[in-house]
């Protein structure tokens, strides 16, 4: 490590240039050093943006072309996997423990909350990680590496907040637990270089928009959570390099490429008695929906054009990309769709292929990220047309607490609900992602997410 100090990367997810105003100690930071506006990826989601912040390069050769895809040897379409082996290049803590055990040197790297946890090559980590029942049942749990961590962390400071992760309940106590957790772990174990994720500007903003009141508010209370691990890594003396993924931008509007496929002959669907699901293999086109962002997998290549023409048509699409043409915006690859679709910049593209609400799949209601075959921020929602709905989460929980079976089926069908959403690059860079440090020099010369890993290893003496 040049000069002996560990590096620290801190994912505050969502954070902007124009935003970082209501962020007192993460702009006391920027003006101490740098700050400055990152050029992003397409799709501008997690999964694609955490690839390349590890990797170096674009989702066409790391291969992670959104949150989720679909995998013809499965016939399925999977989301939100975390396996390590998806990236199809060197991530970034893997290139510099083996370049430092080249030169007869060790580094210790913990990864808390990033994605591509399970299988990665760290020392330490810990990631969300419920266990599931042969019942159906759900029981939240995170998993480290070693499993002590996780079991350590979880007496120190409570249980993870799990149901403030994700769902209709996210917010601030999750990304606190994890601030915490990454302040433990700097102060106890002392990695040469720590990666920690806090997701909190993603829920709201999704919710609600970047033009809502109460952003300031929301902005303030993750530079709280991010004070904790700036504040732990002062007292060992590590480099802090604060970044983030995208920035979330205002929607009206929702695109569904899969009920116009459905309507034009194109998309199967399999009818059963929770509902009608999405049947890839029978359908001669369908549509993987991430954010702004689908891939279109077409069987048969006769029918790539009157798909695209269908498609391009509809109101809230801006583009629709085929072939080679899909390198323009980084996703030439085996795994994207034949044809990948660009929402207009207030549109977002929703999953939903079913033509009416009560056929719906069962799991459209609930908070069910491996089920869905697309992105739905409406888990975000509790649905407001429901009675009473405290009422209702109440006795699913207790049936849950009683061993019951049960089905927390709160989520709304509306995707007019959703105003925040992101996946395009930005019109003007100050509301896409951002790089700071308080040390100017921990940042020269990144220009993009792609130029993260090249600078981690310039600070950890391991160039080359």
């Amino acid at each position: 490590m040049r000069d002996g100090r560990p590096l620290v990367w801190l994912d505050v997810v969502g954070l902007t240039p124009r935003l970082l105003e209501h962020a007192p100690t993460l702009k006391a930071l920027a003006v101490a050093g740098a700050m400055r506006p990152l050029s992003g990826v397409t799709p501008a989601v997690t999964l694609s943006a955490q690839a390349s912040m590890l990797t170096g390069v674009l989702p066409q050769q790391h291969g992670v072309v959104g949150n989720g895809w679909y995998r013809p040897e499965l016939g399925e379409v999977r989301f939100w996997v975390q396996a390590n082996a998806q990236l199809q290049r060197e991530p970034v803590y893997e290139k510099a423990r083996r370049l430092a055990r080249e030169r007869g040197s060790a580094l210790a790297v913990a990864q808390l909350f990033w994605w591509f946890n399970q299988g990665a090559a760290v020392d330490l980590a810990v990631t969300p990680k419920p266990w599931y029942g042969s019942d159906g049942s759900k029981v939240f749990g995170i998993q480290g590496m070693p499993s002590s961590l996780a079991e350590g962390l979880e007496r120190e400071l409570g249980p993870f907040p799990f149901p403030a992760f994700w769902g209709p309940r996210a917010g601030l106590p999750s990304s606190l637990w994890i601030a915490q957790a990454t302040a433990h772990v700097l102060r106890t174990q002392r990695p040469g270089f720590t990666l920690a994720y806090l997701p909190h500007l993603d829920y709201d903003l999704q919710r609600h928009g970047p033009q809502h009141p109460d952003v300031p508010r929301w902005v303030a209370e993750a530079d709280r959570a991010a004070a904790l691990v700036l504040e732990a890594a002062r007292a060992i003396e590590a480099t802090v390099v604060v970044m983030s993924e995208y920035g979330i931008q205002p929607v009206t509007r929702a695109v569904l490429p899969n009920r116009a496929l459905r309507e034009a002959g194109l998309l199967a669907v399999r009818d059963g008695p929770f509902g009608e699901g999405l049947d890839p293999l029978a359908s001669r086109a369908f549509a993987v929906c991430d954010h702004q962002l689908a891939h279109v997998y077409v069987r048969d290549r006769g029918d790539l054009e009157a798909v695209r023409g269908r498609l391009a048509t509809l109101p809230g699409v801006g583009e629709v990309l085929a072939g080679a043409a899909r390198s323009r915006v980084g996703l030439d690859h085996p795994r994207s769709g034949d044809l990948v679709v660009l929402a207009q910049p207030d549109a977002w593209l929703a999953y939903p292929w079913w033509l009416d609400d009560a056929r719906a799949p069962d799991f459209a209601r609930t908070v069910d990220i491996h089920r869905k075959p697309g992105y739905d921020p409406l888990e975000l929602f509790v649905d407001p047309a429901l009675r009473w709905p405290a009422l209702r989460m109440a006795r699913r929980l207790l049936a849950k607490r009683l061993g019951f079976r049960y089905r927390m089926d709160v989520v709304p069908l509306d995707p007019s609900l959703v105003r925040g959403s992101h996946g395009l690059a930005p019109a003007d860079p100050a509301d896409g992602p951002l790089v700071l440090s308080g040390e100017a020099d921990a940042v020269e010369g990144v220009r993009a997410l792609t130029d993260l890993p090249s600078s981690a290893l310039r600070h950890l003496g391991l160039e080359g």
